[in-house]
């Protein structure tokens, strides 16, 4: 039933985690470009409140997710694993495309937040459709032994959207003037995925479907109704709720502190420079990276619950210390100014609704190698001077951003603990019939919900008490609670060959 050729199974998991990736791709833009949407498509009056907006307008994209997977784990239970990706994958790329298109508050007022709200709208339902079907379709392919390392593939595909979304916006402001960047240069990314997304299509179309389901399909075994028996049957929704409390919730909280709210704190908290924040996370990512991949196989030999919850454990207990290393590093007190070293550089251009914009930016320099950069924006219509903009923006010397690339990679590591092998293991909770369905919710709840809503409930408890850590009482709270619930109550079971007739 699973004796796929060699070469299959990896044209399987090459076709399936690009497409994945790319899909990621589309989703993380916005949040790593969240800073420059907060000033384009909110009212610029609050900037703190500007900023948490984004935020929840980002979180909406997640908290939509366990409806897309409703909806397309439903379509991929009764239609096909391949069709629903292709359609999941095509909604995601239009979407991110859009977002790209959408013109500033300054062009059309409220009506810009509306349609971006939209557009993520949009984005969430799709991303909850494509993993559960990407995740299935390269399980139901692969080797029973092996299954915990092919489907690990599929788990890379996060990070490395991520890790790309970060290069594409890395190397488009590396290539014009900032001013252009922070003006038009930004909505490149979301413009260039529609060729990603092509790419991908063209890839994803020439698939079969997959085998188990053809079996299923042939047998005429195929589920008339896979929300009642995923939901409506005790013993099943019993594990739904064992795959959410006790793993996936706190597996998605690790994800989205280690990497996504790990950028965060260097952009937003620490004031690290767009540039060399990006390149921080992005070499944290790459160098962990094929952890993912050992754990996914690491976990075929000593199984995948222990190694997620370890995970989940140790990111709770190392949070706290890791972060307040990093902000250390941008802690002025114990440094030393070198006076002579200080410079000003004053730059002018006008803006697409033709307002002049004039920047000043006082850099001061210190002794170990940091340099603080106090910018001045100042926005002009002819003569008339209508507000003036302020922003702190640091870059550290080398030897403090390697520290700072460790202290990143430590908490991808726990990423990868807890993410490498959930995939291999949510499939096994559940029968064929209904797997692409009730595994898709639980995900896309622990992910969405838990995880994704992480940086705006930080950012909001950060931006409330004033304290730079209280935000990780969240993800650790989650985290120990998640982690105990598995423990007690997930019982791990041999691994054995998915079949028609579970």
């Amino acid at each position: 039933m699973q004796n796929s050729t060699s070469k299959n199974i990896w044209q399987v998991i090459f076709a399936s985690s690009a497409g994945t990736l790319i899909e990621w791709y589309d989703f993380y833009i916005f949040g790593s470009l969240s800073y420059i949407i907060a000033e384009k498509f909110f009212p610029s009056s609050n900037p703190t409140l500007a900023y948490i907006a984004t935020l929840a307008t980002f979180a909406v994209g997640f908290i939509v997710r366990p409806f897309g997977s409703i909806v397309f784990g439903r379509l991929g239970d009764i239609v096909g694993r391949k069709y629903t990706f292709l359609l999941t994958l095509l909604l995601m790329g239009g979407s991110t495309f859009a977002i790209g298109l959408v013109p500033s508050y300054a062009t059309i007022g409220y009506l810009a937040p509306i349609l971006v709200l939209i557009l993520r709208l949009l984005q969430g339902l799709a991303l909850g459709g494509e993993y559960g079907g990407a995740a299935t379709y390269v399980a139901e392919h692969a080797p029973t032994e092996r299954r915990g390392y092919f489907t690990s593939f599929i788990q890379t595909t996060a990070t490395l959207g991520l890790f790309l979304s970060l290069g594409v916006i890395l190397i488009t402001n590396l290539s014009m003037r900032p001013e252009n960047f922070y003006e038009w240069g930004w909505r490149i990314p979301f413009l260039v995925s529609v060729f990603l997304v092509i790419t991908s299509y063209y890839i994803r179309i020439k698939l079969e479907e997959s085998p188990l389901f053809k079996e299923l399909k042939a047998a005429g075994k195929t589920s008339k109704n896979p929300l009642k028996e995923s939901f409506g049957k005790k013993e099943n929704l019993r594990m739904v709720l064992l795959a959410l409390f006790g793993a996936t919730m706190g597996q998605g909280v690790v994800w989205y502190t280690g990497q996504f709210y790990a950028l965060s704190f260097l952009q937003n908290t620490m004031h690290i420079s767009l540039s060399q924040s990006s390149i921080i996370i992005a070499i944290a990512l790459f160098m962990a990276t094929p952890l993912f991949i050992y754990f996914g196989h690491l976990s075929d030999k000593i199984g995948r619950k222990k190694i997620i919850l370890s995970g989940m454990i140790l990111a709770a207990l190392a949070y706290y210390p890791i972060y307040k290393a990093m902000d250390k590093t941008v802690d002025l007190s114990n440094k030393t100014e070198i006076t002579e070293a200080y410079v000003v550089e004053r730059t002018q251009s006008k803006n697409s609704d033709g307002i002049t914009l004039e920047r000043v930016a006082h850099q001061h320099t210190y002794n170990d190698g940091t340099k603080q950069k106090d910018i001045f924006i100042t926005h002009k219509t002819g003569d008339v001077q209508e507000k003036t903009e302020k922003k702190v923006e640091f870059t550290v010397p080398p030897k403090t951003a390697a520290w700072l690339i460790f202290l990143v990679f430590i908490q991808v590591v726990f990423v990868t603990m807890a993410y490498g092998p959930i995939c291999a293991f949510l499939v096994e909770m559940f029968p064929t019939r209904i797997r692409y369905t009730s595994m898709s919710l639980p995900y896309h709840i622990g992910n969405g919900v838990f995880g994704g809503l992480m940086p705006i409930i930080a950012v909001s408890l950060v931006s409330k008490y004033g304290n730079h850590y209280v935000g990780l009482i969240y993800p650790i709270a989650i985290a120990i609670i998640c982690a105990v619930i598995g423990a007690l109550f997930i019982k791990e079971k041999p691994v054995k060959d998915l079949s028609i007739d579970e």
